[in-house]
């Protein structure tokens, strides 16, 4: 009877598994190329975003910019039935406060929030920029169209909400137009401390930078391949956590680097003709992006963007030097492409949205044994757990177990000293959380 009672209780998860991966597929093939076209020509069509430039105008300028962004997710919430809020998020940033701030500004973020039905508490959020700027940073009256950064990024989150929008999730959903980016990522570290403030618990943050290149400027054209940054461990760590991870490890397994790894792991199921590349990095050489107010908030964040830039489109004054048209305009966005880094993100968002919360207790024990050992703190919404391991040289979680609801198991046969470990819960459908990394150790 007990074995027969297993395999009905297998069998209905299995039928349940199936039914979100249809909806996952059905998110997918939801993604509209046209719609984005059309959203980032309109971005672009405000002459210059940058973050100090006109805001009275209503066709000219980052005040028109924002607004029509705020209209336009105030329309996508009267579709789904008022299902987001949307709002505007400031912050006064005084002149002098870095070089790049000649005037008083007011930095504004639009936001929309979709919130989860279990815990409202809890967000995930997807990012784009809204500003944009030319070749020399402080210059807020030259047109700067922006085409692929940013407004491919900000075009990417406004699709992922229109179609997001159909659909209701556990874990709450942000989307949101992050300001002052060029000028020293104020948007984000507004939003973050607002975050603080308000005592969200963020389950990370996509920070969508210039998603819509595929010919780079070393001559490499790809509508595949497409890069995840993200750092190893929290700036906010602790000395005890760091003089732990001499002797136990972790060194590449921080918060921000297993949503990464989730975002790969993701792709690669759903979308196999996709290459993720995990970059094992804060963001570019020397460069930032809006990711980083929130990780240095402790939060996890990650960067997804094109794997292959183009300079000549970046930060350029719009012009022809040496045969070579510098600027960053509507001609060099490939829609296509960004529908598929739109998807990426949208299945992300929905598989962490309908997901139960990681559990907040990993303990790992086994030295000197034949055996790798665990116990973890269960979490209302799982219907069971699955532990993880890899080499300690491999990037990605490349062996998996689904051990059930339980809060302990022994992995039989695989010495701890040989392999990184983590456990995930898994909701009935299917969907997981992040990784968690063992974040103590038991002896019996």
């Amino acid at each position: 009877m007990k074995k027969l009672l297993t395999l009905v209780f297998c069998l209905l998860v299995q039928q349940l598994f199936s039914q979100s991966s249809d909806d996952i597929y059905k998110i997918i093939n939801s993604v509209s190329a046209e719609e984005i076209k059309a959203d980032v020509t309109t971005l672009t069509n405000f002459g210059t975003r940058h973050t100090l430039s006109d805001t009275l105008s209503d066709t000219r300028g980052i005040g028109a910019a924002r607004r029509w962004i705020k209209s336009d997710f105030e329309q996508i919430s009267s579709d789904c039935g008022n299902c987001l809020d949307v709002f505007y998020q400031k912050e006064l940033v005084k002149k002098g406060d870095n070089q790049r701030i000649v005037k008083d500004v007011w930095i504004v973020n639009v936001v929309a929030i979709q919130k989860g039905t279990k815990y409202p508490n809890r967000y995930i959020i997807m990012s784009g920029d809204i500003d944009s700027r030319v070749s020399n940073p402080t210059n807020f009256t030259s047109d700067s169209p922006g085409a692929n950064d940013n407004a491919s990024g900000m075009a990417g989150t406004m699709e992922a909400a229109r179609i997001l929008s159909n659909y209701t999730f556990d874990n709450s959903i942000i989307y949101v137009g992050l300001s002052g980016e060029e000028q020293g990522l104020y948007g984000g570290k507004s939003l973050a401390a607002h975050a603080k403030e308000k005592g969200w618990e963020i389950i990370g943050i996509l920070n969508n930078d210039m998603i819509g290149n595929i010919r780079g400027v070393d001559g490499v054209v790809s509508n595949r391949d497409f890069r995840i940054f993200s750092e190893p461990v929290p700036p906010t760590e602790t000395e005890q956590q760091r003089r732990a991870r001499r002797f136990y490890g972790g060194e590449v397994d921080g918060i921000s680097r297993q949503l990464a790894r989730y975002v790969h792991k993701t792709t690669k199921a759903y979308m196999p003709e996709m290459n993720p590349m995990m970059i094992y990095r804060l963001d570019r050489f020397g460069r930032g992006g809006h990711h980083r107010p929130f990780n240095d908030a402790g939060y996890p964040g990650i960067r997804i963007m094109e794997a292959h830039e183009n300079y000549t489109q970046q930060h350029q004054d719009i012009r022809v030097e040496n045969g070579i048209n510098y600027g960053d305009v509507l001609e060099h966005v490939n829609f296509e492409y960004a529908k598929k880094l739109t998807a990426v993100n949208a299945i992300n968002l929905a598989s962490l949205a309908w997901a139960p919360p990681a559990p907040k207790e990993v303990k790992i024990g086994g030295i000197v044994e034949p055996s790798a050992k665990f116990k973890w703190s269960k979490v209302a919404g799982a219907v069971g757990y699955k532990i993880y391991w890899r080499d300690t040289t491999s990037p990605t979680w490349d062996h998996s177990r689904f051990v059930g609801d339980v809060d302990e198991f022994i992995l039989n046969g695989i010495v701890i000293d040989n392999y990184f470990f983590g456990v995930a819960s898994v909701s009935a459908e299917g969907f997981e959380s992040p990784v968690v990394f063992p974040n103590g150790i038991f002896r019996e």
